[in-house]
């Protein structure tokens, strides 16, 4: 068996969840042994489509005339297009038909959460659908003081100044103002945004937000990844993602096997796998202030709690799984 795994738009996604969740699919083929390609003209028995757009269109049909069987990644729902880019609130219902029409022709549909399973099949899709985490590796983000120390030399952050970080794109839907909220509300911390997307495609409040329209505590400096995000993401004192939408959160993962202290908005997709015992969960303003101060005064720590709901989402449990999803979409 070997697999195509295709990403549209890569140059454009690869900053966001879903171009890495592409790389995670890599290393778990890697790890199960399974042959893979990313070459359009190449030889393939399954095609894994993790795009929407036209050519991801098109190259689910000329797979399926071919007899290939086709993997669809149900990376996006009709609820996690809203508030993000201008329009999408009003785009938002052909979106969620277009992406149910693509989702009915695949032969089989790989989700990252129970959750996205259920907003999916909610569409009135009847294909095959198995949730499977994006996954994590874990050696990617042990605590390394050298990568910290490069994540504090590059923000200049100076000894005992506390510091909160965050990651996404600039979206509404990733609760970037009530990141702004929290840190106006905490002006002896230091609130840092890491991510980026094209500002012209976003609405001009949340624009004027990431310009400057925010506390001096708090800075939006661009996408990092590497020594910079690893460095952050195990020595901030605490990440804070505030998202009211996603399908699973490969950042929220990403902190949790950095052994970081995670704050979440109680949403959703969290349940079953993130709690009250791995992270601080809440809805308001006050509940996530309330929540990163006991974290800064050492009330809490539920750090081991998290690096544990990260290992049971490791790259090799999720490659096994991934196998399995090909091995049964073979079979159909």
């Amino acid at each position: 068996m070997k697999v195509l795994l295709y990403l549209e738009g890569k140059t454009v996604l690869e900053k966001s969840g879903i171009g890495r969740a592409l790389h995670h699919q890599m290393e778990a083929l890697d790890l199960a042994g399974i042959p893979y390609t990313t070459d359009l003209l190449g030889d393939y028995d399954v095609v894994h489509i993790n795009t929407y757009g036209p050519r991801s269109w098109l190259l689910l049909r000329a797979a399926k005339r071919r007899g290939k069987k086709v993997i669809l990644h149900g990376h996006s729902t009709m609820e996690d297009f809203r508030n993000s880019f201008i329009g999408s609130n009003l785009l938002a219902p052909l979106v969620g038909k277009y992406l149910a029409s693509m989702y009915q022709q695949a032969d089989f549909v790989i989700t990252p959460s129970e959750y996205s399973k259920k907003l999916i099949q909610g569409y009135g899709v009847t294909t095959p659908i198995v949730a499977v985490s994006n996954g994590i590796d874990l050696r990617k983000y042990q605590k390394d003081p050298r990568k910290e120390a490069i994540f504090r030399e590059h923000f200049g952050i100076e000894e005992g100044q506390p510091v909160v970080v965050c990651a996404g794109l600039y979206f509404r839907r990733k609760g970037i103002e009530d990141f702004v909220k929290v840190a106006e509300r905490m002006p002896h911390v230091r609130f840092i945004w890491l991510g980026s997307v094209n500002k012209w495609i976003i609405p001009s409040y949340i624009r004027k937000i990431v310009e400057g329209n925010h506390p001096a505590n708090v800075s939006f400096p661009g996408y990092f990844k590497g020594a910079v995000f690893q460095g952050a993401m195990s020595g901030a004192d605490a990440f804070f993602f505030p998202s009211y939408e996603e399908t699973e959160g490969i950042v929220v993962l990403e902190a949790l096997a950095s052994h970081q202290q995670v704050v979440l908005r109680d949403i959703p997709v969290y349940e079953g796998w993130v709690d009250e015992t791995s992270a601080e969960l809440g809805r308001t303003v006050d509940d996530f202030v309330a929540s990163i101060q006991k974290i800064l005064d050492k009330q809490v720590d539920k750090r081991e709690a998290g690096y544990k709901v990260a290992e049971s989402r490791s790259m090799d449990k999720v490659s096994h799984q991934l196998v399995d999803a090909y091995r049964q979409v073979m079979e159909l």
